[in-house]
């Protein structure tokens, strides 16, 4: 009996989590691409300017600091979304689970 139970509380989170991620995923493709975007491109502008000095010049090395920097910033809103969202449906799967095995025990204690 304790074991079906551990499958059933590991199945709730496990969705939880999965609906998380999707949240996540689809709120990172909604505000956080542009922002990620925008203060990666701030970033690299910043340190191809302490590189290169300010104004930067039309160079590939300092084009290709300022790209790599957006797409980092992209990349680490995504994991912050996607991450967060997953925790918080994990967390909610949890609860579920902790709340739905109090009731099964309290309703098997009223049984016996």
């Amino acid at each position: 009996m304790k074991e079906e139970r551990k499958m059933k509380n590991n199945e709730m989170a496990r969705k939880g989590l999965y609906i998380g991620a999707g949240a996540g995923l689809m709120m990172f493709a909604i505000m956080g691409l542009l922002p990620g975007s925008v203060i990666g491109g701030m970033i690299g502008i910043n340190l191809a300017g302490s590189i290169f000095g300010l104004p930067l010049e039309t160079t590939i090395v300092s084009r290709l600091i300022v790209a790599a920097s957006m797409i980092l910033g992209v990349i680490m809103s995504g994991v912050v979304f996607v991450v967060g969202g997953s925790s918080l449906g994990w967390l909610a799967g949890h609860l579920a689970d902790t709340v739905r095995a109090g009731r099964a025990v309290a309703a098997e204690a009223k049984s016996n």
